[in-house]
């Protein structure tokens, strides 16, 4: 393995298709090259909060998310050091106390709505990506996907769409917009840029095993 892995940061909207992407780009190399770390993972722990308190949560707020564990993982890894990922429970709210074991590889991929927003993770990166997609297709994707795969009820998903999600993505994740590299339209339709995408991490990664 290189000396240190190479870090492609996966950003944009809830719903924009940044799931889509990262997994087309990792489905081009093997297991044992890339591995996705999802900011969703790092959302903060509140068991001290009652369940009333979480329930008013906003998750799309740079506060939500536990950067200072995320980085000093992202350290790990990049040192070649495996680390145990955390796992967020979505009915109760706060962090389970499960965690995936990790092993470093050769390429990362950070996906998350936020990842540009926090400076010290923007120079983590070698590569970054915004996924930008149109707000009537993200909010249909959120629905769908709260509603199938979180049980939340369709009020509940338009309310904190509402109060929360939008106003967060004006505020806080479309102005990272400015901090990308690559900004790929509609997600994981895009079949070229995730082409080009793949080819760039090829090109890399050959550069990498030359100055071995």
């Amino acid at each position: 393995m290189q000396d240190r892995p190479v870090v492609i940061g996966v950003a944009g909207g809830s719903g924009s298709g940044k799931t889509s992407v990262t997994r087309s780009i990792s489905q081009r190399f093997t297991d044992k090259t890339v591995l996705v770390i999802e900011q969703d993972y790092y959302y903060k722990d509140q068991s001290d909060l009652p369940l009333e308190e979480r329930l008013n949560t906003n998750y799309d707020h740079p506060l939500a998310f536990d950067n200072d564990l995320l980085i000093e993982h992202l350290h790990e890894l990049l040192r070649n050091k495996p680390i145990e990922k955390p796992v967020y429970d979505y009915k109760l709210h706060t962090r389970s106390s499960e965690v995936i074991p990790v092993e470093p590889k050769e390429v990362i991929i950070l996906e998350g709505i936020l990842i540009l927003e926090d400076p010290r993770l923007v120079d983590l990166m070698d590569i970054k990506v915004f996924v930008d997609t149109d707000a009537d297709l993200r909010i249909i994707r959120r629905l769908l996907r709260d509603i199938k795969e979180r049980g939340r009820t369709l009020d509940s998903v338009i309310d904190q769409y509402i109060q929360n999600v939008r106003p967060s993505h004006l505020q806080f994740i479309e102005p990272t917009k400015r901090y990308a590299d690559i900004i790929i339209p509609e997600g994981g339709q895009n079949h070229v840029a995730i082409d080009l995408m793949a080819t760039k991490i090829e090109n890399i990664l050959e550069k990498n095993k030359q100055l071995k």
